[in-house]
């Protein structure tokens, strides 16, 4: 429970930080955030805040620390995977 519970205030301070600095954050739906997921070219994806609680979720977040920490080159929760990676798992997330 702690765990999850420090994953999900990390994400928080990061998004906190990436509203501030993120232009772009104006095109973001209520409950709703903006990730950038690739391994060297970023491509932006919206999701909504509820995955922060689905497992599968807090481990990519987790990776995303473990590389970046809280110093994310795009300016917003950048996520160290393979897009093609990413959807499916995002997929899973929808299902549960």
């Amino acid at each position: 429970m702690g765990i999850k519970l420090r994953a999900i205030n990390q994400a928080k301070q990061i998004l906190r930080r990436s509203l501030r600095s993120d232009s772009t954050a104006m095109d973001v739906p209520k409950g709703c955030l903006a990730v950038y997921v690739g391994e060297t070219q970023k491509k932006r994806f919206i999701v909504p805040v509820s995955y922060l609680s689905q497992p599968l979720f807090q481990d990519l977040l987790r990776k995303a620390e473990e590389e970046f920490g809280f110093d994310h080159p795009m300016g917003g929760l950048t996520i160290p995977c393979r897009e093609d990676v990413f959807i499916n798992l995002t997929s899973c997330c929808n299902a549960s």
